[in-house]
């Protein structure tokens, strides 16, 4: 027989349940990641960094005049290679001024992973811009479907942050429309800039 669910678990809806489980286990499994809690910390700010990087330059791309699918993938391959290579050498600027050493091969293998996590963020919009580079789909489609991919990302991170809080749920929705508010402000400034 199968063991009984704690009272917790039992107490909530089917999927509910479903998608708490599928959360503590992702957080368990990212706990088990070398680095721990300040690895989990880092991994997602560089994946914050990334994806709103990526969002305003697919926001810019949309907004000019005669957008080329070229111009448009290159734009956001290097803009989010370029922010993420930033992070990265942050990171061991960071260790050799604070640990007066160069990063060990645990510490560059932790900083590699994030890394990796930032570039990840590329994928599905790296891949909707090819399409369209390829004149498989047509670019406003892509830039399109590229945009709510980043907001869904975003959306996403902020929910998980915001659900693994402590918080009461009114203080979760609050706290998660502060994030959406902010969210919203850094996307106007990063296309601002990227605009001008």
């Amino acid at each position: 027989a199968a063991p009984a669910r704690p009272q917790a678990e039992r107490g909530r809806g089917g999927d509910a349940g479903r998608v708490s489980r599928r959360t503590d286990r992702a957080r368990a499994q990212l706990e088990q990641v070398e680095g721990g809690e300040q690895a989990i910390v880092a991994y997602f700010k560089e994946r914050v960094y990334a994806t709103f990087t990526g969002l305003a330059i697919v926001l810019v791309v949309s907004s000019s005049e005669h957008p080329e699918a070229d111009h448009a993938f290159w734009a956001l391959i290097l803009g989010v290679v370029g922010i993420t290579a930033a992070g990265f050498v942050s990171d061991v600027i960071s260790h050799l001024s604070v640990h007066r050493t160069f990063p060990g091969r645990v510490d560059l293998l932790i900083s590699t992973r994030i890394a990796g996590g930032a570039l990840g963020t590329l994928l599905t919009p790296g891949i909707l811009l090819l399409l369209a580079l390829l004149d498989v789909m047509p670019l406003d489609a892509a830039l399109q479907a590229s945009a709510i991919v980043y907001i869904a990302t975003l959306a996403v991170i902020g929910w998980f942050a915001v659900r693994r809080s402590d918080l009461a749920w009114w203080k979760q929705v609050i706290a998660l429309a502060i994030l959406v508010a902010l969210g919203l402000l850094v996307v106007g400034l990063q296309t601002l800039a990227h605009s001008i």
